[in-house]
């Protein structure tokens, strides 16, 4: 923020100015600044009003409230629309273990603050800016799913964007858990950093628990308890540093007291102990695939990932399933050409491709003794968009906002090395919420196009892919997300179900498939309409915000009709009554005195 505004900002410091509007003379302000001290027993509601083709975003940067008041008594509660009477986008108490942020889809948005008569210091600090969801910042934002990797703020190492929101979404593998180290972070120094901004949370959302936020001059390290998290750069509009650096890395999360083994569908991952190797007087560097150039990372475990294609990996084809196998062997420099006293041993690893599933099998022979492990695993898959049908730029940013009927371009992908298999679009569909919650509405079934817009095209190998008419759920705030199930076939299988097409009526059996997987994207936004003043597009988030609200469907129009008729029955009925009972009754004149 800038000098002049952060004064203006101190002299609200002990003011509570309840019912004000921030629109009116202020129309025409870009962005706002709220320094809020509040008293016990307070009910105060703010409106702002945006310009034409604009949303707002809000932000609770920093807020102190009672932390004995439960979240019913003392609330920041935000509505979408110029009322508390508008839809309800979320609310914000003492309890919240995240920073909330909240956009509108309507012309205006209010926020009302209540608070509860206990006497404890209350203070709220709120920033708003309009802002256009079509404008989009570069490198501001996206999804990261490789085991490691590194990002930037936009134009590091010059100076950060103004009123930038963006979004990094952290996902690897099952089992394993991210450290995140900031190699600088130079954004403006404020003691609460409610200016500009890095929070990071614990888990894949912006309502995952907050493992820090901070700004000025810092290089911290987070680690999260899951595999995944969420990164994001907050900035206002005025004081533009470097901005940040950041890496990450994946780290075994799971206790291995021995061995461990993961199949997935382009790599085998092994992880070994290392106590479980100095039992027999071993270390990492004892350690050989059958091809002796793929070594193994050393961390807090041992972990050879082994591509299905490579290092050695023998496959084989047995009916309808296949085999990959390697060899890990612990090799010793022998003390004599006769004898040794170091046990010999060899961890066999092998994972075999069912029809329906994906079966891990581990042997490790020690001495002639056979040890067996199982456990299940699945095809690594992912959804994006792309600008085109030549599905070559896919989009990162989160959200992604578009115009309504736009063609939306959608890749299924599948990671493997293995060139043998196919993917099968089954179903496609799209909700208002991330958990897939009503409303719903079919793109494709049993791998038929149900909407007029939506076209399959042909297999592709590792890819499946449709394009569609983006719309908007009636009657929701939510943003639209994508899910698709998706069969993966051996494409020499001419009889296979991904080979069958479409198929309405399926019989219970139809041929083999050798994966079902889900892959989700989203949230996608609508721009603005600009034809239709007040009409709202779509909201954000990976984890929706605020309440959803069930739609106006012909159902209670229906009721609404038969009530509004009873009220007009009664009413005749009453009036006349009334009539009658007047006609009835004589009036005389009062005598006066």
């Amino acid at each position: 923020m800038g000098c002049g505004d952060r004064q203006w900002a101190r002299r609200l410091a002990g003011k509570s100015r309840c019912s004000a509007s921030l629109g009116g003379a202020n129309l025409g302000e870009a962005h706002k600044a709220l320094i809020l001290q509040l008293n016990p027993s307070e009910n105060c509601t703010w409106t702002i009003d945006r310009p034409e083709n604009k949303s707002i975003r809000i932000i609770f940067s920093h807020f102190q409230l009672d932390p004995d008041a439960s979240c019913e008594t003392e609330h920041i509660a935000v509505f979408d629309g110029a009322s508390t009477r508008g839809p309800l986008l979320g609310t914000v108490c003492s309890k919240n273990d995240y920073v909330p942020v909240f956009e509108s889809s309507s012309n205006t948005l209010t926020f009302q603050i209540i608070t509860d008569s206990a006497s404890v210091q209350r203070t709220v600090f709120i920033f708003y800016y309009f802002f256009s969801p079509e404008i989009r910042i570069p490198d501001c934002g996206g999804y990261l799913g490789a085991l490691q990797g590194s990002f930037t703020s936009p134009n590091y190492p010059k100076a950060h964007p103004t009123l930038a929101y963006c979004v990094w979404y952290i996902q690897v593998e099952k089992g394993y858990k991210i450290k995140l180290d900031f190699k600088e972070i130079f954004l403006e120094i404020d003691d609460h950093c409610r200016f500009d901004f890095v929070a990071v949370y614990d888990g894949p959302s912006t309502r995952s628990g907050l493992l820090g936020q901070v700004c000025g001059r810092v290089t911290p390290t987070f680690e999260s308890s899951s595999d995944s998290m969420t990164v994001v750069l907050s900035t206002d509009y005025a004081n533009s540093y470097r901005g940040f650096s950041a890496s990450y890395t994946s780290i075994y999360a799971e206790n291995v007291n021995t061995t461990s083994l993961t199949c997935s569908s382009d790599k085998m991952r092994v992880i070994i102990s290392k106590s479980y190797l100095e039992s027999f007087k071993y270390n990492e560097n004892n350690l050989q695939l059958n091809d002796p150039t793929c070594r193994p990372i050393v961390s807090n475990v041992v972990e050879f990932s082994i591509p299905l294609d490579g290092c050695g990996t023998i496959k084989k084809a047995e009916g309808h399933s296949i085999t990959y196998t390697n060899v890990i062997t612990l090799t010793a420099s022998p003390t004599s050409e006769v004898i040794t006293r170091q046990k010999h041993l060899q961890i066999i690893v092998k994972c075999e491709m069912e029809h329906n599933s994906t079966v891990e099998l581990m042997y490790i022979t020690e001495d002639d003794i056979i040890q067996n492990q199982n456990a299940l695993g699945k095809y690594n898959t992912s959804m994006a968009l792309f600008e085109s049908n030549l599905f070559e730029k896919p989009i990162h940013e989160a959200p992604y906002y578009v115009d309504l009927n736009q063609t939306l371009f959608v890749q299924v992908s599948l990671h493997t090395s293995d060139p043998n298999l196919v993917v099968f679009l089954e179903t496609c569909r799209a909700s208002a919420t991330s958990d897939f919650a009503s409303p719903i509405y079919d793109l494709i079934r049993s791998g038929c196009t149900k909407d007029e817009t939506c076209k399959v095209y042909p297999l592709a190998g590792h890819y499946g892919r449709f394009q569609f008419n983006a719309f908007k759920f009636l009657r929701s705030l939510g943003s639209v997300y994508l899910q698709c199930k998706v069969l993966i076939c051996d494409s020499s299988d001419h009889q296979s179900r991904c080979n069958q097409g479409c198929v309405s009526r399926r019989k219970r059996d139809i041929s083999s498939y050798k994966w079902k997987a889900d892959s989700v994207i989203g949230p996608i936004r609508l721009k603005r309409d600009r034809s239709a003043s007040g009409e709202s597009g779509f909201q954000h988030q990976v984890h929706p915000e605020g309440t959803q609200h069930q739609p106006f469907n012909g159902l209670h129009l229906f009721s609404f009709m038969v009530l509004a008729l009873n009220v007009v029955i009664v009413a005749t009925i009453t009036r006349r009554h009334f009539v009658n009972a007047r006609a009835e009754y004589r009036y005389q004149k009062l005598q006066g005195y």
